[in-house]
C-alpha cells in the first residue's frame, strides 16, 4: 500500500513558503533538546560544509552561525531529516549554553497554569 510518504534516499528538503525548514537541536550525548530554529537551503548547505550549525534568522533576515558572537558554537555530530523532509534534527556537541539567555537549553521554563516556572 502506497502511503504517499517519501521513502527515497535522495536528499530533497521540503522548504515552506518562506523557504525554511524547522531545525531541532539536541545534545548529541544527552539527547536534551537545546533549541529550535529554522534553516533555509543556504543554512543547511553551510552546516553540511563546515560541520558547525548555521540557521536562518527570521528576526535578523540573514544567515547566522550559532555562536558567531558568543563562541557557543554547535558542532554537528549528526544531521537527520524527517520522513517528509520538512524538519531537520541536528545532533550537536555544544561549546557552551545554547540559549542566548545563557541557559544550557532554550527550554528552561515549564508552563504551569498561566505562569512559567524555571526548570534549571
Amino acid at each position: 500500500m502506497d502511503t504517499g510518504r517519501d521513502k527515497t534516499l535522495a536528499l530533497n528538503p521540503r522548504y515552506d513558503a518562506a523557504g525554511l525548514v524547522t531545525a531541532v537541536v539536541q545534545d548529541a550525548t544527552t539527547r536534551e533538546v537545546l533549541m529550535v530554529a529554522h534553516m533555509n537551503a543556504e543554512a543547511l548547505a553551510a552546516t553540511r560544509e563546515t560541520g558547525d550549525a548555521h540557521f536562518w534568522s527570521r528576526s535578523r533576515g540573514r544567515l547566522w552561525k550559532k555562536g558567531e558572537s558568543s563562541g557557543n558554537v554547535l558542532r554537528v555530530a549528526d544531521l537527520l531529516i524527517d520522513c517528509d523532509q520538512d524538519a531537520v534534527l541536528v545532533l550537536a556537541e555544544p561549546a557552551g549554553p545554547a540559549c542566548h539567555t545563557g541557559a544550557r537549553s532554550c527550554f528552561y521554563r515549564r508552563i504551569e497554569g498561566d505562569a512559567l516556572v524555571r526548570t534549571a
